[in-house]
């Protein structure tokens, strides 16, 4: 009898670890992972980012604008854009502005396969690189949408996965002056969205830039705004540099 209830109690014991385990690794299995949406930096630079899918005849004149008030852009293009504009691509990289791939062909890319995501992501930066000569490191989702799978993926093939902490909504047709309002919340480390070839993000740059200016804000490109190493991303997407411990 008592051997009996030792072995049963042996048994639950053991149910229970594995059900606690098995606990444990459901969380870190599920545990969602977050795009870069901004840098902690105390530095007061910022980056401000063009995506690129449909039309080119804007993006000569934002580069004009950026080049009067030596702001270096990202630009984010799709891979059909490229097709079409091989030309302005080579501008784009010509005039020191970074380039970063926003997919193949503009998807939904969380309904994608690990496959078809790694083609939209490796077929578009081979676009890229085959013109400018220059791999590319940076990747924002089409329409800002990811999962795990997704962000793993751009990792697995060398890609740091971008979001936004300012949203221009210049695709929305808003008046330069509403643009610049939005854009003008921004702070040290932010990354901020804007599009190509919105209606009016050409007259809203200037005013953008002035504003900032008198924030004594300064920009790069989202390359030199990240961390590449010893970072983590908080829940809230804010990529923070790990304190390393120098104590012997």
């Amino acid at each position: 009898m008592k051997q009996t209830i030792v072995a049963i109690s042996v048994t639950l014991i053991c149910v229970m670890l594995v059900c606690c385990i098995g606990g444990v690794s459901q969380v870190y299995a599920d545990k969602r992972l977050t795009p870069i949406y901004c840098v902690d930096r105390t530095d007061n630079y910022v980056a401000i980012s063009f995506d690129a899918a449909w039309g080119a005849d804007k993006t000569r004149q934002i580069m004009d604008v950026c080049d009067k008030y030596g702001v270096k852009a990202t630009f984010f293009l799709v891979g059909f854009w490229i097709d079409k504009y091989p030309e302005m691509v080579a501008e784009i990289n010509s005039r020191g502005f970074e380039i970063g791939t926003h997919s193949s062909t503009h998807p939904q890319m969380s309904k994608l396969t690990s496959e078809q995501c790694a083609k939209e992501l490796s077929e578009s930066s081979k676009k890229i690189f085959d013109i400018t000569g220059k791999s590319v490191t940076l990747f924002r989702p089409p329409f800002g949408d990811y999962n795990n799978q997704l962000i793993n993926t751009a990792t697995s093939l060398g890609l740091y996965t971008i979001q936004w902490s300012v949203d221009s909504l210049d695709w929305k047709g808003l008046s330069a002056r509403q643009i610049a309002e939005r854009v003008q919340s921004a702070k040290s480390g932010d990354i901020i969205l804007c599009h190509n070839n919105s209606d009016h993000i050409v007259e809203a740059l200037p005013l953008i830039f002035e504003a900032l200016k008198l924030k004594n804000l300064k920009f790069c490109p989202i390359g030199k705004l990240i961390y590449t190493e010893n970072y983590y991303i908080d829940n809230s997407g804010k990529q923070i540099k790990q304190q390393t411990n120098t104590t012997l």
